[in-house]
């Protein structure tokens, strides 16, 4: 897989291509753009960067349109809309110049001229960016993957305790959807429940994994460890150094908070809320569903969860990802959840064991073609879900 360029370098060449035009990407600095295009296979170099990079942005803004053909009315979404305004990517656009786009990509969230260039399309460029590099990065993940022909491998940890869950068939031919192969976790059939001890940034090979969050969906810091602080820690994108140049999960959070203005503002408690998954798509992953279960009580120093909100998510998060699978075009049948709820949200682990497993069974009744991987750090908190798999 070619080396991505970080999203800081390509914002900053994105913001001089808006200005300039397509017309005037060969007089624009464009080392991260074209190292993007040749990391998604679009081209191979200079001799055909331009016309690489030009579908290269029509795929990232595509993906912005949840993989959709971009259209220029209120169906699709506003950063797709402006992102392919603000570079000329619609038909008969392409050479028409700076100010005329940036007044129509305004016209989107029907703000002035000047407003738009101080606010959203700071968020336009930041996310055509990040579709840019999940464009290449998936495009390179998909590469490996044909590598490796479909083996999946496990560390010793991940497969200590493994104990599968039969789980009644439902009523009714199932809903047929499309599987692509090797999505599902390595000995998990559709409609099955696997247990597995590990750290669930390491879970690899499944498509979406479920992150726990406060209502106001802030992620934890990155050296808290917790499975919020651990999934925005892996999902990161770093440099050479180690150093991490794009926040991806924060990001992408507080890019739907501002587009559903709730910044600052708790959000009801079972809501789930999708975002790319970051690095972790090198390991197979493809969405991160972020949960948000922990109300903040008192001075804000301690959560309270309730057990009933463990069952509104996990049905928010299939919902989700039905969702997801049929309109981003992400054909998934594979979803991790961790033990919502047990951390700072002290619910007791078997309380969750009890509400989790029985709101996904009852998931599964509906649609028995997802194989469902529950995991935890803890082989004794295993071991309390294998006791509640096993209880009426």
């Amino acid at each position: 897989m070619h080396s991505l360029p970080s999203h800081e370098s390509l914002v900053a060449e994105l913001r001089e291509l808006r200005r300039r035009g397509l017309p005037g990407l060969r007089h624009c600095t464009r080392d991260a753009l074209r190292a993007a295009a040749v990391a998604a296979g679009l081209c191979t170099g200079v001799d055909d960067e331009q016309s690489g990079i030009e579908e290269l942005l029509g795929s990232a803004v595509r993906r912005l349109a949840g993989g959709h053909p971009v259209r220029d009315d209120d169906s699709c979404d506003p950063l797709a809309r402006a992102a392919a305004h603000s570079f000329g990517l619609f038909a008969a656009r392409r050479g028409v110049p700076g100010t005329d786009r940036r007044k129509a990509a305004a016209g989107v969230y029907g703000v002035t001229t000047e407003r738009f260039r101080k606010s959203q399309e700071h968020d336009v460029v930041a996310e055509l960016a990040a579709a840019v590099l999940a464009v290449a990065r998936e495009a390179g993940a998909g590469e490996s993957a044909a590598q490796r022909v479909g083996a999946v491998a496990e560390s010793a940890s991940a497969a200590a305790v493994r104990s599968p869950v039969h789980t009644p068939a439902a009523a009714g031919p199932p809903p047929r959807r499309p599987v692509r192969p090797g999505t599902r976790p390595a000995g998990a059939p559709a409609g099955r429940i696997t247990v597995r001890v590990g750290p669930i940034e390491e879970v690899r090979d499944v498509d979406i994994l479920v992150s726990s969050e406060n209502t106001y969906l802030e992620m934890s810091k990155t050296f808290r460890p917790t499975v919020s602080g651990a999934l925005r820690r892996a999902a990161a994108l770093r440099d050479a150094s180690g150093e991490i140049v794009d926040d991806v999960l924060s990001r992408e959070l507080g890019v739907w908070l501002r587009t559903h203005g709730r910044t600052g503002m708790p959000v009801r408690p079972g809501t789930v809320v999708a975002t790319s998954s970051g690095a972790l798509a090198a390991q197979g992953v493809r969405r991160i569903h972020h949960a948000a279960i922990a109300a903040p009580a008192g001075d804000g120093g301690r959560y309270h969860v309730s057990p009933a909100v463990l069952d509104e998510a996990v049905r928010a998060s299939f919902e989700l990802a039905r969702h997801e699978s049929e309109f981003l075009s992400l054909p998934m049948s594979s979803i991790c959840f961790p033990l919502l709820g047990t951390g700072r949200g002290g619910l007791t682990v078997e309380t969750v064991a009890r509400r989790l497993l029985g709101a996904v069974r009852e998931e599964l009744r509906r649609d028995p073609s997802w194989a469902v991987l529950l995991v935890t750090p803890e082989e004794s908190h295993a071991r309390a879900l294998m006791a509640a798999s096993s209880g009426p």
